[in-house]
Protein backbone atom coordinates (compact mmCIF):
# COMPACT_ATOMS: atom_id res chain seq x y z
CA UNK A 1 0.00 0.00 0.00
CA UNK A 2 1.69 3.06 -0.59
CA UNK A 3 2.07 6.59 1.20
CA UNK A 4 -0.24 8.49 -0.55
CA UNK A 5 -3.80 9.40 -0.04
CA UNK A 6 -5.92 11.04 -2.59
CA UNK A 7 -8.88 13.27 -2.47
CA UNK A 8 -12.10 12.18 -4.18
CA UNK A 9 -11.17 15.28 -6.57
CA UNK A 10 -7.17 13.64 -7.66
CA UNK A 11 -8.71 10.24 -7.52
CA UNK A 12 -10.73 11.31 -10.61
CA UNK A 13 -8.34 12.55 -12.45
CA UNK A 14 -5.78 9.80 -11.63
CA UNK A 15 -8.98 6.87 -13.29
CA UNK A 16 -7.84 8.70 -16.92
CA UNK A 17 -4.46 8.54 -16.75
CA UNK A 18 -3.59 5.47 -19.28
CA UNK A 19 -1.81 2.45 -17.53
CA UNK A 20 2.10 2.42 -18.66
CA UNK A 21 2.56 6.25 -19.37
CA UNK A 22 4.91 8.38 -18.71
CA UNK A 23 3.05 11.51 -17.02
CA UNK A 24 3.30 15.26 -16.81
CA UNK A 25 1.62 16.79 -13.90
CA UNK A 26 1.61 20.21 -14.95
CA UNK A 27 0.75 22.43 -11.85
CA UNK A 28 2.00 20.00 -9.61
CA UNK A 29 1.65 21.32 -6.09
CA UNK A 30 2.66 18.92 -3.08
CA UNK A 31 3.19 16.56 -6.20
CA UNK A 32 0.57 14.04 -4.60
CA UNK A 33 -0.95 12.82 -7.94
CA UNK A 34 2.44 11.91 -9.61
CA UNK A 35 3.76 9.75 -6.60
CA UNK A 36 0.39 8.37 -6.03
CA UNK A 37 0.39 6.81 -9.91
CA UNK A 38 4.05 5.20 -9.42
CA UNK A 39 3.17 3.82 -5.74
CA UNK A 40 -0.18 2.35 -7.58
CA UNK A 41 1.82 0.90 -10.40
CA UNK A 42 -0.44 3.23 -12.94
CA UNK A 43 3.06 4.59 -14.41
CA UNK A 44 6.86 4.15 -13.38
CA UNK A 45 8.06 7.75 -14.03
CA UNK A 46 6.76 11.29 -14.39
CA UNK A 47 7.35 15.05 -14.87
CA UNK A 48 6.09 17.15 -11.88
CA UNK A 49 6.46 20.66 -12.80
CA UNK A 50 5.59 24.11 -11.27
CA UNK A 51 5.26 27.68 -11.93
CA UNK A 52 6.95 28.84 -8.68
CA UNK A 53 9.37 27.05 -6.88
CA UNK A 54 7.69 27.18 -3.46
CA UNK A 55 5.30 24.22 -4.81
CA UNK A 56 7.70 22.50 -6.68
CA UNK A 57 10.51 22.50 -2.98
CA UNK A 58 7.21 20.66 -1.39
CA UNK A 59 6.31 18.09 -4.39
CA UNK A 60 10.27 17.35 -3.81
CA UNK A 61 9.91 16.38 -0.47
CA UNK A 62 6.47 14.33 -1.03
CA UNK A 63 9.52 12.39 -3.54
CA UNK A 64 12.02 11.91 -1.28
CA UNK A 65 9.50 11.20 2.21
CA UNK A 66 8.29 8.37 -1.24
CA UNK A 67 11.45 7.25 -2.17
CA UNK A 68 10.48 8.13 -5.56
CA UNK A 69 13.96 10.07 -6.90
CA UNK A 70 14.76 8.30 -9.42
CA UNK A 71 10.85 7.75 -11.14
CA UNK A 72 10.38 11.23 -10.97
CA UNK A 73 11.98 14.74 -12.76
CA UNK A 74 10.94 18.22 -11.29
CA UNK A 75 11.04 21.60 -13.99
CA UNK A 76 10.13 24.48 -13.03
CA UNK A 77 7.90 25.60 -15.91
CA UNK A 78 5.12 27.86 -16.55
CA UNK A 79 3.07 25.94 -18.18
CA UNK A 80 4.17 23.39 -20.46
CA UNK A 81 7.03 25.82 -21.35
CA UNK A 82 10.03 23.79 -20.09
CA UNK A 83 8.00 20.05 -20.73
CA UNK A 84 10.38 18.86 -23.43
CA UNK A 85 8.40 17.19 -26.29
CA UNK A 86 8.37 13.49 -26.26
CA UNK A 87 9.04 13.28 -22.68
CA UNK A 88 5.80 12.41 -21.80
CA UNK A 89 2.50 10.72 -23.40
CA UNK A 90 -0.41 11.68 -20.30
CA UNK A 91 -0.36 15.26 -19.44
CA UNK A 92 -2.24 16.43 -16.58
CA UNK A 93 -3.48 20.21 -15.64
CA UNK A 94 -5.88 20.13 -12.82
CA UNK A 95 -6.93 22.49 -10.23
CA UNK A 96 -7.18 26.00 -12.37
CA UNK A 97 -9.38 27.69 -14.50
CA UNK A 98 -10.65 26.01 -17.93
CA UNK A 99 -9.40 29.50 -19.50
CA UNK A 100 -5.96 28.96 -18.31
CA UNK A 101 -6.02 25.53 -19.00
CA UNK A 102 -6.62 26.63 -22.77
CA UNK A 103 -3.63 29.13 -22.49
CA UNK A 104 -1.33 26.86 -20.67
CA UNK A 105 -2.03 23.84 -24.09
CA UNK A 106 -1.98 26.73 -26.85
CA UNK A 107 1.21 27.67 -26.19
CA UNK A 108 2.47 23.97 -26.58
CA UNK A 109 1.59 22.75 -30.10
CA UNK A 110 3.75 20.17 -29.20
CA UNK A 111 0.81 18.68 -27.78
CA UNK A 112 -1.19 18.36 -31.03
CA UNK A 113 0.00 14.75 -31.17
CA UNK A 114 -2.21 11.96 -31.77
CA UNK A 115 -0.30 9.60 -29.18
CA UNK A 116 -0.92 12.04 -26.27
CA UNK A 117 -3.27 11.72 -23.51
CA UNK A 118 -4.53 15.68 -22.03
CA UNK A 119 -6.50 15.18 -18.34
CA UNK A 120 -7.97 18.04 -17.20
CA UNK A 121 -9.89 19.26 -14.15
CA UNK A 122 -10.82 22.55 -14.31
CA UNK A 123 -11.99 24.86 -11.46
CA UNK A 124 -14.19 26.86 -13.33
CA UNK A 125 -15.06 27.74 -17.16
CA UNK A 126 -15.13 24.16 -18.47
CA UNK A 127 -17.59 24.73 -21.09
CA UNK A 128 -14.92 27.30 -21.78
CA UNK A 129 -12.32 24.74 -22.32
CA UNK A 130 -14.53 21.75 -23.92
CA UNK A 131 -15.44 24.75 -26.79
CA UNK A 132 -11.23 25.96 -27.40
CA UNK A 133 -10.35 21.73 -27.15
CA UNK A 134 -12.74 20.55 -29.92
CA UNK A 135 -12.29 23.65 -31.92
CA UNK A 136 -8.63 22.88 -32.19
CA UNK A 137 -8.81 19.29 -33.43
CA UNK A 138 -9.35 17.59 -30.06
CA UNK A 139 -12.17 15.34 -29.02
CA UNK A 140 -13.42 14.67 -25.11
CA UNK A 141 -12.67 11.01 -24.81
CA UNK A 142 -14.11 10.68 -21.83
CA UNK A 143 -15.55 12.51 -18.34
CA UNK A 144 -15.57 11.94 -14.97
CA UNK A 145 -17.25 13.54 -11.72
CA UNK A 146 -16.51 13.67 -8.07
CA UNK A 147 -17.54 15.43 -5.10
CA UNK A 148 -15.54 16.65 -1.56
CA UNK A 149 -18.20 18.08 0.51
CA UNK A 150 -20.30 20.32 -1.12
CA UNK A 151 -18.12 21.07 -4.27
CA UNK A 152 -18.08 19.21 -6.99
CA UNK A 153 -15.55 18.60 -10.13
CA UNK A 154 -15.52 17.18 -13.60
CA UNK A 155 -12.29 15.61 -14.93
CA UNK A 156 -11.93 15.69 -19.14
CA UNK A 157 -9.48 13.35 -21.17
CA UNK A 158 -9.26 14.90 -24.51
CA UNK A 159 -7.48 13.46 -27.16
CA UNK A 160 -5.70 14.79 -30.62
CA UNK A 161 -7.25 13.85 -34.03
CA UNK A 162 -6.94 17.23 -36.57
CA UNK A 163 -10.91 17.64 -37.08
CA UNK A 164 -11.79 20.59 -35.45
CA UNK A 165 -15.38 19.55 -34.31
CA UNK A 166 -18.55 22.69 -34.18
CA UNK A 167 -21.19 20.83 -31.52
CA UNK A 168 -24.40 23.08 -30.47
CA UNK A 169 -23.39 25.10 -27.84
CA UNK A 170 -25.32 22.86 -25.04
CA UNK A 171 -22.58 20.66 -26.03
CA UNK A 172 -19.64 22.92 -24.06
CA UNK A 173 -21.86 22.41 -20.96
CA UNK A 174 -22.65 18.17 -21.27
CA UNK A 175 -19.69 17.42 -22.83
CA UNK A 176 -19.79 13.63 -22.62
CA UNK A 177 -21.26 13.66 -19.13
CA UNK A 178 -25.07 12.96 -20.25
CA UNK A 179 -22.97 9.13 -20.89
CA UNK A 180 -22.73 8.96 -17.38
CA UNK A 181 -25.93 7.68 -14.84
CA UNK A 182 -24.49 7.85 -11.24
CA UNK A 183 -25.56 10.35 -8.88
CA UNK A 184 -22.52 12.28 -8.71
CA UNK A 185 -22.62 13.44 -12.49
CA UNK A 186 -26.57 14.16 -12.08
CA UNK A 187 -25.92 16.53 -8.93
CA UNK A 188 -22.93 18.06 -10.92
CA UNK A 189 -25.34 18.99 -13.82
CA UNK A 190 -28.50 20.10 -11.78
CA UNK A 191 -26.49 22.17 -9.87
CA UNK A 192 -24.67 23.77 -13.15
CA UNK A 193 -28.52 23.96 -14.58
CA UNK A 194 -29.06 25.80 -11.41
CA UNK A 195 -26.30 28.52 -11.92
CA UNK A 196 -27.65 29.12 -15.11
CA UNK A 197 -30.87 30.16 -13.68
CA UNK A 198 -29.24 32.33 -11.57
CA UNK A 199 -27.44 33.98 -14.05
CA UNK A 200 -30.67 34.47 -16.21
CA UNK A 201 -32.51 35.94 -13.69
CA UNK A 202 -29.94 38.36 -13.01
CA UNK A 203 -29.39 39.50 -16.27
CA UNK A 204 -33.35 39.77 -16.85
CA UNK A 205 -33.37 41.99 -13.56
CA UNK A 206 -30.63 43.75 -15.11
CA UNK A 207 -32.10 44.32 -18.12
CA UNK A 208 -29.07 42.74 -20.36
CA UNK A 209 -30.31 42.85 -24.46
CA UNK A 210 -29.24 39.30 -24.91
CA UNK A 211 -30.88 37.29 -22.05
CA UNK A 212 -33.12 35.15 -24.22
CA UNK A 213 -29.76 33.29 -25.75
CA UNK A 214 -29.01 32.28 -22.28
CA UNK A 215 -32.82 31.21 -21.78
CA UNK A 216 -32.76 29.44 -25.26
CA UNK A 217 -29.10 27.83 -23.74
CA UNK A 218 -30.89 26.41 -20.86
CA UNK A 219 -34.00 25.04 -22.31
CA UNK A 220 -31.11 23.33 -25.12
CA UNK A 221 -29.96 21.81 -21.99
CA UNK A 222 -32.82 20.45 -20.40
CA UNK A 223 -33.60 19.45 -23.11
CA UNK A 224 -30.65 17.12 -23.54
CA UNK A 225 -30.77 16.11 -20.23
CA UNK A 226 -34.28 14.54 -20.45
CA UNK A 227 -33.30 12.82 -23.89
CA UNK A 228 -30.31 10.88 -22.10
CA UNK A 229 -33.02 10.11 -18.95
CA UNK A 230 -30.77 11.28 -16.44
Amino acid sequence: MGKIKLDSRLKAVASLVRQGSVVADVGTDHGYLLCYLIENGICERGIASDLRKGPLENAKQTVINCGLENNVKLVLSDGLQNIEENSCNDIVIAGMGGILISEIIEKAPWVYNKSINIIAQPMTHAEYLREFMCRNGFYINKEVTATDGKRFYCALSFRFTGEKTDYPQSYWYLGELLKNKDEITKTYIDKMVLTLEKKLTAQKNAGVDDWKELEILIEEIKQKITEADL
